[in-house]
């Protein structure tokens, strides 16, 4: 059989694609051959580095379970309601279409974007504030997604050793956070993985940190993150019957439109329009118009949906059941039975690769983050836990 890999005039091709790279992309563009990854590896591929990663996120488990892993919208019969899986490829196909208006590196870009939301738990937000919650009472840091995904890519992928990912997509995957809102945002150039191990502790230490991304690919992302999931959160809560199109603040309507479509499109202009005006410190975002008017639909968004108590009516039988198995695992490990089955190991195969204690807590808590929804609640069950059940729509308890 061919080595493909090996053949002398495709890795001379790929020797084309990064001279054709650096001739045509911006020059504050990240390119190909800066990739740094924390374990060397040989240059046999006719893939570019930051395409390379890509296929791994793609290819990984963690992706996989993307699938069925809640956006905002838990336990719906539905369809047409986004799952994090879509959203994060809705923030690929937004970030690449800015990166290429703005010439930048749309490998990067949709690394970054395809791997941004892997740490995210079971149940969203809602999953990750229990979480947290049960990580603190049990001596670990406050849990944070961002974080846990780099977690997951880094160290727990491919029984412990990781995808030996490229410092660039790590850290945009940690600086992505889109819940921050700002006008414009500047990279702060990051150069080895000592930074990114001191920016994942710094943060680790204060959840409130805002960290800067270290490429302005990663400010693609961030920004990408926020066009993606405003519109279409509206969206999906008009299908459940929980807002009305009119319900929209006129201010926010009559600047950026009533369907996700219209605020995809006229947020990337502006953006667009916006963007990479100073060429010794180029940034990614908004006029100060629009980036107000997005805050505000923001907050709509927040008051009327995220917060809407239609939407939280089992968030207590959801919280029971990550503290039901928290305890569970974690007893399991310190009374060091045997499995629990085959379908639960409780990260065992991952704390040999480790070069650092791993703790049982920390086993329990990355066991339970990578579950789907489905998953946990099938856990939940084993253990005679009550579990809710998935309706059509929301609606609030009598």
């Amino acid at each position: 059989m061919t080595d493909f890999t090996s053949s002398p005039s495709l890795l001379k091709q790929l020797t084309f694609l990064n001279h054709v790279e650096k001739s045509n992309l911006n020059d504050k563009a990240t390119f190909s051959t800066s990739c740094l990854r924390r374990r060397s590896e040989a240059t046999n591929s006719y893939r570019q580095n930051f395409a390379i990663d890509a296929d791994r996120i793609l290819h990984s488990r963690s992706y996989s379970r993307y699938i069925d892993k809640t956006q905002v919208f838990s336990l719906i019969k539905n369809d047409h309601i986004t799952h994090r899986v879509l959203h994060v490829q809705l923030v690929a196909r937004i970030a690449r279409t800015i990166g290429r208006f703005l010439h930048l590196n749309e490998d990067l870009i949709e690394a970054i974007a395809l791997g941004h939301d892997i740490g995210h738990p079971p149940f969203g937000h809602d999953g990750e504030k229990v979480l947290s919650d049960l990580c603190i009472s049990h001596g670990l840091p406050a849990f944070q997604h961002n974080i846990q995904s780099v977690r997951f890519l880094d160290k727990i992928e491919k029984k412990g050793v990781g995808c030996n990912l490229s410092l660039q997509v790590l850290d945009g995957i940690l600086c992505h956070d889109g819940e921050n809102h700002l006008q414009q945002i500047q990279h702060q150039p990051i150069h080895s993985f000592d930074d990114l191990d001191r920016r994942i502790k710094e943060k680790s230490q204060d959840p409130k940190l805002c960290l800067t991304p270290g490429t302005l690919e990663a400010c693609v992302v961030r920004m990408a993150d926020t066009i993606a999931y405003v519109g279409r959160d509206i969206e999906d809560a008009i299908i459940l019957d929980l807002i009305k199109r009119d319900d929209l603040p006129t201010k926010c309507t009559d600047v950026l439109g009533k369907t996700n479509g219209t605020i995809v499109y006229t947020l990337v202009t502006d953006l667009l329009e916006n963007s990479m005006q100073v060429e010794q410190e180029p940034s990614i975002g908004f006029s100060s118009h629009i980036s107000d008017t997005l805050l505000l639909l923001k907050c709509f968004n927040y008051e009327k949906i995220y917060m809407a108590p239609q939407i939280k009516t089992q968030s207590p039988l959801i919280a029971n059941c990550y503290k039901a198995l928290f305890e569970h695992y974690l007893h399991h490990l310190n009374r060091k039975r045997e499995a629990i089955s085959d379908r639960v190991d409780l990260m065992q195969h991952i704390q040999a690769a480790q070069d650092r204690p791993y703790s049982n807590e920390e086993c329990v808590r990355d066991f339970i983050a990578g579950m789907t929804d489905d998953f946990f609640l099938e856990q939940a069950v084993t253990i005679n836990c009550p579990i809710p059940v998935k309706t059509r729509r929301p609606e609030i308890s009598a």
